[in-house]
C-alpha cells in the first residue's frame, strides 16, 4: 500500500496519468450502474430497458474520446519512454498494451451489436450486448490498478530526470473535450 511519503514523491508525469484515471473512473460511474441494472434484471418493462440501453450507449460514446486520448498518450509517450529502461518486447508494458486492445474490443463489440434498431431487440439480446460494457468496466478497473501499482512506481525508480521531464512535457495535454 502507498504511504503518504510515496504519494508525495510521485512525479508530475505519473500524476497526470493518474488524474486521467480519476476522470475516466468518474465517467465510468456514469454508465456502470446501467450495466448493473441489466445484470440484476431491474427492468420490469422492455421500454425501460430500451431507454436505459440508449442512455448506456450515449454515456459510452462520451467515454470513448477521453479513453482513446488517454490510451493514445500512454502508447505514444509513456510506454516507449519506460520501455527504454525495462524493455518493450515482454513484461508489464506488453500486458498493459494488450489490455488496451481487449478493452477497445469489448467497447467496439458493444457498439457493433447496438448499431441497429435496438427497439427490435429482445430484452435478452439487449442484456447480452450490455455484457460487453460490463466486461470493459471490469478490465479497465483492474488495468488502472496495474498501471498505478506496477508501471507508475517504476518511473521513479528507473527513469533519468531528463527523460522524465520530456515525458512530462509530452503528456501535458487534456483528454477532455
Amino acid at each position: 500500500m502507498w504511504t503518504e511519503r510515496d504519494l508525495n514523491s510521485r512525479n508530475k508525469a505519473m500524476k497526470m496519468l493518474e488524474n486521467e484515471h480519476h476522470y475516466l473512473r468518474y465517467l465510468m460511474e456514469e454508465w456502470h450502474p446501467i450495466v448493473l441494472d441489466f445484470e440484476n434484471d431491474r427492468f420490469e418493462e422492455k421500454e425501460d430497458a430500451v431507454l436505459a440501453f440508449q442512455a448506456l450507449r450515449n454515456k459510452l460514446k462520451d467515454f470513448i474520446e477521453p479513453w482513446k486520448k488517454h490510451t493514445d498518450k500512454e502508447e505514444k509517450y509513456f510506454f516507449p519512454a519506460l520501455g527504454m529502461y525495462i524493455g518493450k518486447e515482454q513484461g508489464p508494458i506488453v500486458s498493459i498494451e494488450e489490455e488496451h486492445q481487449e478493452i477497445d474490443g469489448y467497447i467496439g463489440h458493444f457498439f457493433h451489436h447496438s448499431r441497429g434498431n435496438i427497439e427490435e431487440m429482445s430484452y435478452q439480446e439487449l442484456k447480452k450486448v450490455v455484457q460487453d460494457a460490463g466486461e470493459a468496466f471490469e478490465v479497465i478497473m483492474i488495468h488502472f490498478v496495474k498501471e498505478e501499482t506496477v508501471l507508475f512506481p517504476m518511473v521513479d525508480k528507473v527513469m533519468k530526470i531528463d527523460d522524465l521531464q520530456q515525458l512530462t512535457a509530452n503528456l501535458h495535454s487534456l483528454i477532455t473535450k
